[in-house]
């Protein structure tokens, strides 16, 4: 399958490097530009891309708001994919909160680049490490110590609650299937689980809400 792309940055020269690098790629194909979010949303809600490389900062609509609006008029919405120029962008938070899927550095190697696509295109979610530095740095300075299972999670088992503890610390399906002794399908299965029950996009979202109610304390292990 090919995977469609919407490029959305201000800058010509960013965008025409960002296509020169995903066309390159048999799998990945760019069906459209756009300069500023709000031609983002015309261009997303046209041309139904499968996943969206969204700047933050833009002049006019900047990316944010442009995400959340993708998101809430698309029937089939697409994964977004932030992009920044800061690794200490002021607005991974929001961003994540928006619901983005993955947050990258505009200078990571093309590979990550393209392996971002395939990756939110597939249903995961990616953060570049330093981006997961800063939100778990966030999270510790915010009082969330609690006892027992958080009531925003009560729906879910305890087996959950476990995957949901490690999708939290940034591990994947493999590691986490090591980790509790089980199948990667059957870690799969229970991420997927967890994801509607809760009602998100997501393992980015999972991770937000995780830290939120207090599920995973940022520094403990």
């Amino acid at each position: 399958m090919t995977i469609k792309v919407l490029i959305v940055d201000d800058e010509r020269m960013v965008r025409a490097g960002f296509r020169m690098i995903l066309d390159s790629q048999p799998d990945i194909m760019v069906v459209g530009e756009a300069d500023d979010g709000g031609a983002a949303v015309d261009e997303a809600l046209r041309l139904l891309p499968d996943v969206v490389l969204m700047d933050i900062r833009m002049k006019a609509v900047d990316g944010l708001q442009a995400t959340r609006t993708i998101l809430a008029r698309s029937a089939r919405p697409p994964r977004i994919v932030m992009l920044t120029t800061f690794d200490y962008d002021e607005y991974v938070y929001e961003a994540l909160k928006s619901g983005a899927s993955a947050f990258l550095l505009k200078d990571s190697p093309p590979e990550q680049l393209s392996n971002a696509v395939r990756v939110v295109a597939d249903g995961d979610a990616l953060l570049h490490p330093s981006i997961t530095r800063r939100l778990i740095e966030d999270f510790a300075h915010r009082p969330t110590s609690r006892a027992g299972t958080p009531p925003e999670l009560s729906e879910l088992t305890e087996r959950e609650l476990d995957v949901m503890r490690l999708v939290a610390r940034g591990l994947s399906n493999a590691e986490i299937a090591t980790k509790l002794f089980l199948g990667e399908a059957t870690v799969k299965t229970h991420v997927a689980h967890l994801l509607t029950k809760l009602g998100l996009r997501d393992r980015t979202q999972a991770v937000v809400m995780a830290y939120e109610t207090g599920l995973v304390e940022a520094g403990r292990r």
